[in-house]
């Protein structure tokens, strides 16, 4: 460490709540683990209502079993005694009480836009028109193809996650048959089971496809084996 000079250690997996707070005693740094750092880069990637409810439930859900941590030194302070609370453990209740409140009123708005959603797929479903869902994992240039093909303008840019949100465009092909394309978010590796709710919007999208067009970056060094995944 007094040779690199770091203060923050990133480690490339899934740490529980104690495993995070002992290295972060042992080496007296910040330390993030894969979660972590992936719910920051979806947070500054969100644009939509539902992809920002999206990342602060999984935000929420990711802090609410480290709480404990973070009020340790408060509840020491408390007066020992059977039935006695310290001020600690008044502001970790507190605290999680206020978080699972936040909880409840994310997921019921999540399930009033998945109903929006699901009632616009039905809408969808009753026109015969094909829906083509592009997929692959991130960054492999599904946005790029899909503005090639339609002349959309959703943003495409060489960084992870550049879309979290499903987009949809129509297009006609050369043969005159319209067409609906649809961008997904990129798929990834190891992805971490607390993020999987906000793959939902695109695993719906997948599933009512009529066709899956899997891109894939031919100059990615691990191109063999995204496209054998």
């Amino acid at each position: 460490r007094q040779e690199v000079d770091y203060d923050v250690v990133m480690v490339d997996a899934d740490l529980t709540p104690a495993q995070q707070r002992n290295l972060e005693k042992a080496l007296d740094v910040k330390v993030i683990d894969r979660t972590a750092l992936i719910l920051d880069v979806f947070a500054r990637r969100a644009m939509t209502h539902e992809g920002r409810l999206q990342v602060e439930l999984a935000q929420m859900e990711y802090r609410l079993p480290r709480l404990t941590g973070l009020w340790t030194h408060l509840s020491r302070q408390g007066v020992g005694g059977v039935g006695l609370r310290g001020p600690g453990e008044t502001q970790l209740e507190s605290d999680r009480r206020e978080l699972g409140r936040r909880i409840v009123q994310i997921k019921r708005e999540l399930d009033e836009v998945h109903r929006h959603r699901q009632q616009y797929r039905d809408r969808r479903r009753n026109v015969p028109v094909p829906v083509v869902a592009l997929v692959g994992y991130t960054n492999a240039g599904k946005s790029t193809l899909l503005n090639t093909l339609t002349g959309a303008q959703v943003m495409a840019e060489d960084k992870l996650f550049a879309t979290l949100d499903p987009t949809t465009r129509r297009t006609e092909l050369p043969g005159g048959r319209d067409v609906l394309f649809t961008d997904t978010v990129g798929f990834i590796n190891n992805l971490p089971t607390l993020l999987i709710a906000a793959f939902r919007a695109t695993l719906e999208e997948i599933n009512e496809a009529t066709v899956l067009l899997h891109v894939v970056d031919g100059t990615h060094p691990n191109a063999p084996e995204q496209i054998c995944a």
